[in-house]
């Protein structure tokens, strides 16, 4: 490391770097960002060090209430020692609070996690979040769960790694999902809360799939109404504003007679996965096997939810994957409209933007095409990933490069030469040609 705690800072050390200083750092040494990694990586054996300190506060705090003689719960011992390292570090007592829940996860059920925090393998706001997670999940499954969990934390960035970890979590509770589902059903509810300058909220707690579905329409006839008025000009509302009158006026009148033409017709429409031996009427089916259900933006569903969806509801539509490959064997054509097949196909491989860490929905992308169409590049699903508007932009005039690696996923080189991989959320067979004259795929 280039820095060394033990050694006091130089008092006429202004904090800045002179050219010269600059230039000699980028010939001898790391360059810029290196040096900002470096920094990184000291602050997170920094966080591991404070974990464990914090827990030897607690226990020494723990002995000495004992030494005192006294009845003494430990929850008095915690808030006490909780009012103290609050005030020593100046933050406040509920922040203190979770930095000992933390403390005592990482030193006593999570040591591995501790150990990677340590060897700066992952970052404090990665332990953060395993620890928030898996300590949610029931105690017979996190053995299990930890250490799946730590692995994704050493190679994800924190957005996707939060994802990817509650994907994780809920394969492994999948098969109490249904139960858990039915209960939760019964608090299903409508809440409003007041607004300052005459606004207010109004909000639904109710199934993850209607919720999702309720949102994707009204986002999807809120564009429709902007681009109807893109040529005219007229139209000066942001996104935002034209969703909030859509969801008022289908709420208020029910009609959307008002609305131009193309914003009438559109109905919600969400992207269900089911594996297809999920679809078997098997009541004990091992999930683990099966695979779980599960809807764009959404997460894991009730197998029996994803056998209602797939009974031919309108809107949806249906993704049936070979239970070995992962083989695409029906998006349900009939169903679905615009965009066309290799659209929706793409979207489903993807499930994100494919930019590192970002976590926005295939279907809020911009499917953009890796080698630029002018410069020759195809439309087929070797060359077209979902991208955010923000990272499209970025990718076009930020000095990044992007192309396909086989398999679907997405190199994306920095103006600094850095290279980062992203993998697609799931993977669709890939032939080669042959000497039969069978052509790729």
């Amino acid at each position: 490391m280039f820095f060394d705690p033990s050694i006091p800072p130089d008092p006429e050390y202004s904090g800045a770097w002179s050219d010269e200083e600059l230039e000699a750092a980028h010939q001898h040494g790391p360059d810029a960002l290196g040096l900002v990694m470096e920094v990184a990586d000291v602050m997170a054996t920094f966080a591991a060090q404070r974990y464990e300190r914090i827990d030897v506060l607690r226990r020494e705090a723990q002995v000495q209430a004992e030494q005192r003689g006294g009845l003494r719960s430990r929850e008095i011992i915690d808030r006490s020692v909780r009012l103290e390292l609050a005030a020593g570090l100046r933050i406040t007592e509920h922040a203190a609070g979770v930095l000992m829940s933390t403390a005592d996860a990482l030193v006593h059920r999570y040591p591995a996690v501790l150990e990677a925090l340590y060897r700066a393998e992952i970052t404090d706001k990665h332990a953060q979040i395993l620890v928030e997670a898996v300590d949610q999940t029931a105690p017979h499954l996190r053995d299990s769960i930890a250490p799946e969990a730590l692995e994704l934390a050493r190679t994800q960035p924190v957005g996707t790694f939060r994802r990817k970890l509650r994907a994780l979590i809920d394969t492994w509770e999948a098969p109490t999902l249904t139960e858990r589902h039915i209960a939760a059903v019964q608090q299903r509810r409508v809440v409003t809360e007041p607004g300052p300058d005459g606004m207010g909220w109004i909000g639904t707690y109710a199934p993850a799939v209607e919720v999702h579905a309720i949102y994707g329409r009204i986002t999807a006839m809120a564009k429709a109404i902007i681009a109807d008025d893109a040529q005219t000009g007229r139209e000066q509302r942001t996104l935002d504003q034209v969703r909030a009158d859509v969801f008022a006026d289908l709420l208020i009148d029910g009609v959307t007679d008002t609305h131009p033409e193309r914003a009438q017709g559109i109905r919600a429409s969400v992207v269900v996965t089911v594996p297809a031996l999920a679809l078997l009427d098997q009541p004990d089916a091992d999930t683990s096997s099966t695979g779980v259900p599960v809807v764009e933006g959404v997460g894991p569903i009730p197998i029996d939810r994803a056998k209602e969806l797939c009974g031919g509801a309108d809107g949806w539509m249906r993704v049936l994957t070979h239970p070995e490959t992962g083989m695409v064997l029906s998006v349900g054509r009939d169903r679905y409209r615009p965009p066309a097949a290799l659209r929706r196909l793409v979207m489903w491989r993807a499930d994100r933007c494919m930019a590192p860490g970002c976590g926005v929905p295939a279907s809020r992308c911009q499917i953009d095409h890796n080698i630029a169409w002018e410069h020759g590049g195809e439309t087929s699903l070797s060359n077209n990933v979902p991208a955010c508007q923000g990272h499209h932009i970025v990718k076009h005039h930020g000095g990044w490069t992007i192309r396909q690696l086989p398999g679907g996923a997405i190199e994306w080189t920095s103006p600094a030469g850095r290279r980062y991989i992203v993998e697609p959320e799931r993977h669709v067979p890939v032939f080669h040609p042959s000497d039969t004259g069978n052509a790729p795929f």
